[in-house]
């Protein structure tokens, strides 16, 4: 048996609470929206904002990373989630993408929620690092999102 002293919990980062803060406001913002149409607008703008927010090459892969969701398959809902931008399929979230400086990581991050039908054997990957959006990783993204959606 070990000690309490062995172990020290540190708790949630800055980013994490700040992230768990992000999501209680997007959240509590959500439920003043009143029709569904008014949400999805105000949801694209929310998305739109964060990406403008951005700095550097975040910002230019999230621009890159959003255009390439939204025309590969429009029936994915931009929105926010724990201050990133997301897309949702059925108000359920799909993938999202996290800038490399929301959690002050080497590189950003293309992420896939367990909905997506990525499913390849007994092991596949749902996270993709991003250093830098070429015309070939557009091109993987948009694989990436028709699979997840069939």
């Amino acid at each position: 048996m070990s000690s309490a002293d062995d172990s020290k919990h540190e708790g949630f980062t800055a980013e994490e609470r700040a992230a768990m803060k992000d999501h209680a406001q997007e959240l509590k913002k959500a439920s003043r929206r009143t029709s569904r149409a008014e949400k999805a607008a105000e949801a694209k703008r929310d998305v739109l904002a964060k990406i403008a927010e951005m700095e550097g090459s975040d910002r230019i892969m999230a621009e890159r990373v959003h255009a390439v969701v939204t025309s590969t398959a429009p029936e994915l809902a931009p929105k926010l989630w724990y201050g990133m931008p997301a897309y949702a399929l059925d108000d359920k979230i799909l993938c999202f993408f996290q800038s490399a400086a929301k959690f002050k990581a080497r590189y950003a991050t293309l992420g896939f929620s367990d909905l997506a039908k990525l499913d390849e054997g007994t092991m596949w990957a749902n996270a993709f690092a991003l250093t830098e959006v070429t015309d070939e990783v557009e091109a993987r993204i948009s694989a990436l999102v028709k699979q997840a959606v069939s």
